[in-house]
């Protein structure tokens, strides 16, 4: 696998000038994410609103989430090595079947009534583990398929389609189903997993790190994985932007989810919604979403890195602190989908510099840390945000505790855009990028 231009059928005419060059096997890859985001955002309406069917405990409701987002604590690290070291597509195709059976086995337990809190917490593990594996191989795969110069438009691309197949199609979709059957979502989920592998085995070529740049070029020696490990760990901590850029995101992704851990509790006693129409509300911040994606080239180009960074703090201060002292959905999804529209320049952003600033054999390691620490601070900050509720209830009341986390999230993101623009100013990036070169 080389860092060049790669192979692909020429893009059709009638395509935007920015998609043009491409190339066929991005828009394949392009597919299988679009179809696996369908699954997952049906089941991610269908998992938290089968927990509440379970207990009204926010702190357990929480817990759910934590299940799911804990393996980013506890296996990033090996999975960037086993990135690194195997076939990329190939994992991720195993990947695709392993979340077949995962949720296939929810929606048999749900289906003859036998699902426990427990056993919901432990399909959200495994599940939580092949998420892992499949999201960071995609990530690192994208550099194979189209050349770096395009990546800013790649990823705006997987990015958009992320949005409307995730949160346009597959929520709305995932709130119906679970009015139709509360085991419908998950095997909508399932369905999708197994067409995502079967678009998988479209893409052609053989995407295992080669160790020189020479089509012929052999693996060299395999050490262990902790040495594989440890050498990611200190090339990221090494490199001023990208640890800056992980840290950060630990912190807004950590804070987030101290929020979102709750969000179903909040749109159901707060704001009042039904299973639709928490499944319309989660699906807000694709509407921004969708437009980054579509313009993050152009507006990260326009923009530059350091500001588009600041973009998505000053959005989620306004968005959050809005939550917080609102009681209609309507304004709690237009303040979400403004968020929406800066997490994908956010994303397209520092996903960009990591594809450019990593070498290739790296890619799989360096960007597991980075996600380790951006991800791994998810299932803290869940538990947090049932904590804080907890704490807040028992002074203040119900809607108080459930408001709380919000609250908390704008104060967070505000200390952290003075981080941001004392420490991931302009010259800091375009310094790491010339070190790329």
């Amino acid at each position: 696998m080389t860092d060049d231009v790669t192979e692909g059928a020429a893009p059709a005419a009638g395509l935007p000038r920015e998609d043009r060059g491409l190339g066929g096997r991005f828009w394949t890859l392009w597919s299988a994410s679009t179809v696996t985001n369908l699954g997952q955002g049906a089941s991610a309406v269908a998992f938290p609103w089968l927990a509440t069917t379970l207990t009204s405990d926010a702190f357990l409701v929480a817990l759910t989430g934590v299940a799911v987002r804990l393996p980013w604590l506890l296996f990033s690290l090996p999975a960037g090595v086993l990135a690194d070291r195997l076939d990329r597509r190939h994992l991720m195709l195993w990947m695709s079947v392993a979340r077949a059976l995962i949720v296939g086995l929810v929606a048999l337990f749900v289906a003859l009534d036998a699902m426990s809190l427990p056993v919901l917490c432990a399909c959200a593990l495994a599940l939580g583990f092949a998420e892992v594996l499949f999201d960071n191989t995609a990530q690192v795969l994208l550099p194979s398929v189209v050349a770096r110069v395009h990546l800013p438009t790649a990823n705006g691309r997987l990015m958009a389609a992320q949005m409307v197949s995730d949160d346009f199609v597959a929520r709305p979709l995932g709130g119906a189903l679970l009015g139709f059957a509360l085991a419908a979502p998950f095997v909508f989920d399932a369905g999708a997993a197994v067409a995502t592998g079967a678009v998988l085995l479209l893409l052609r070529g053989s995407y295992r790190v080669r160790t020189a740049h020479e089509p012929g070029a052999t693996a060299a020696p395999r050490r262990s994985m902790r040495a594989e490990i440890a050498e990611g760990v200190r090339w990221l901590w090494d490199i001023p932007v990208l640890r800056r850029l992980a840290v950060s995101l630990a912190v807004i992704n950590g804070s987030t989810q101290a929020a979102l851990a709750v969000y179903v509790l909040y749109a159901q006693e707060v704001l009042g919604l039904g299973p639709v129409g928490f499944a319309v509300l989660t699906s807000a911040a694709g509407v921004g979403g969708v437009l980054g994606g579509l313009l993050a080239g152009r507006a990260g180009r326009r923009l530059g890195p350091a500001r588009s960074l600041l973009v998505l703090l000053a959005l989620q201060v306004i968005a959050f602190a809005a939550a917080a002292v609102a009681s209609h959905a309507l304004v709690v999804g237009v303040a979400m989908s403004a968020t929406g529209f800066g997490a994908v320049l956010w994303n397209v952003t520092t996903v960009s510099l990591r594809q450019t600033i990593i070498p290739d054999r790296l890619l799989g390691r360096v960007n597991s840390v980075y996600r380790l620490l951006g991800w791994g601070a998810m299932p803290l900050g869940m538990l947090a945000g049932g904590g804080l509720v907890a704490l807040v209830e028992a002074e203040f009341g119900r809607e108080a505790g459930l408001r709380a986390p919000f609250l908390a999230v704008a104060v967070i993101c505000a200390g952290l855009a003075v981080y941001v623009r004392r420490h991931l100013h302009a010259r800091a990036i375009a310094e790491a990028l010339a070190g790329a070169r």
